[in-house]
């Protein structure tokens, strides 16, 4: 007979659990997050895995193998299309050069019909403050080398980690499964399944949602006639993955392009039309294409996305999405844990 405590004691328990757990995710994130990004990438690849063993009898290790080097191939070539498209971008760079030079002239006589300061004062001004900009921004191109680097090593270990999660899937639900009583052991079996349907419906929605909005952005911008309407559609769309902060991100980055190389309009056109989009993005393709994947209420993803963004940063803001999903799938067959499927999910109507 399990024993039983009171409620103080429970929510103790329950409070020291979160802490440390969010103590553990935060210290060793270099850890936790590759493996995270490995799962997502194993279960989207499994289908196509299981598809090589079965069908066309390869061996398991080669089959893995070749799911990998499938899906680096995707990445690599979406890399080749943007660096593509940035090359392109390069080629007006001087234009962009004197459009900014006329902008900080446009700027310095408004300054000086307005405050009268002449342009001398300007620039020695200008002089003094850069400065402290310089050495900030020796130690911010640092900072971007050091990103970049670990960024690398992770991308390294994520297809290291997802080749042999495909290798050992077997070895990896033996161990989940004899983590628990012979009694459990179906329910832990038929959790596992669903949870592997949900991150793989999860990942491929977003990819869909992805491709949708990048189409949709292409299409309003070369209709507006707005210059680089590939390359701000494209980059846009995959900002727009990290939820709330994507989509301005985007905005920002193309409406400066778009005022230095055109005008303040088409700005304004580019930054309207970004925001119709995230519109019907937010309240018909989310919720369909990847909110029915998960099926948590708004209120949970909300508080999802910001406990994510305080323990592993942007990463985290997509990554607990489906970690919650998890949770959800655990807690409904959990007797004491099910109250908490129910805060998580969604709504019923009622018949």
């Amino acid at each position: 007979m399990e024993p039983k405590y009171p409620l103080y004691a429970r929510t103790a328990f329950i409070l020291l659990a979160l802490v440390l757990a969010v103590f553990i995710l935060s210290y060793a994130s270099g850890v936790f997050i590759p493996l995270v990004f490995s799962l997502l990438i194993s279960a989207l690849l499994y289908p196509m895995c299981k598809f090589l063993e079965v069908k066309l009898h390869f061996p398991r290790f080669l089959a893995s193998l070749v799911c990998v080097l499938v899906f680096i191939s995707f990445i690599a070539g979406f890399i080749y299309f943007i660096t593509f498209q940035v090359v392109n971008f390069s080629k007006d760079l001087p234009h962009l050069q004197e459009r900014v030079q006329q902008l900080l002239n446009e700027f310095q006589g408004w300054v000086y019909h307005k405050y009268h300061i002449d342009s001398k004062k300007q620039i020695d001004y200008l002089d003094k403050s850069s400065q402290g900009i310089v050495s900030t921004a020796a130690t911010s191109i640092t900072s971007v080398f050091t990103s970049v680097a670990t960024l690398t090593i992770w991308t390294i270990f994520v297809f290291i980690y997802t080749y042999f999660m495909l290798l050992h899937r077997r070895l990896l639900l033996r161990f989940v499964l004899h983590s628990f009583s012979p009694k459990y052991r179906d329910q832990v079996n038929d959790a596992v399944n669903e949870t592997r349907g949900m991150i793989n419906s999860y990942v491929l929605g977003l990819l869909t949602e992805m491709v949708v909005v990048s189409i949709l952005n292409c299409t309003v911008l070369s209709i507006l006639g707005i210059p680089y309407a590939i390359l701000l559609g494209v980059v846009a769309a995959v900002l727009n993955i990290i939820p709330y902060l994507g989509i301005y991100t985007g905005m920002a980055i193309g409406m400066l392009v778009t005022f230095t190389n055109s005008s303040a309009a088409q700005a304004l056109e580019l930054a309207i039309s970004f925001l119709c989009i995230h519109f019907v993005d937010a309240n018909i393709l989310m919720p369909r294409i990847v909110g029915s994947r998960v099926k948590m209420n708004p209120l949970i993803t909300i508080i999802t996305v910001l406990v994510g963004h305080l323990i592993w940063g942007i990463s985290g803001m997509f990554l607990f999405i489906p970690i919650m999903g998890i949770i959800k799938i655990v807690s409904e067959r959990v007797e004491s844990l099910k109250a908490w499927a129910i805060l998580i999910g969604v709504e019923e109507k009622e018949k």
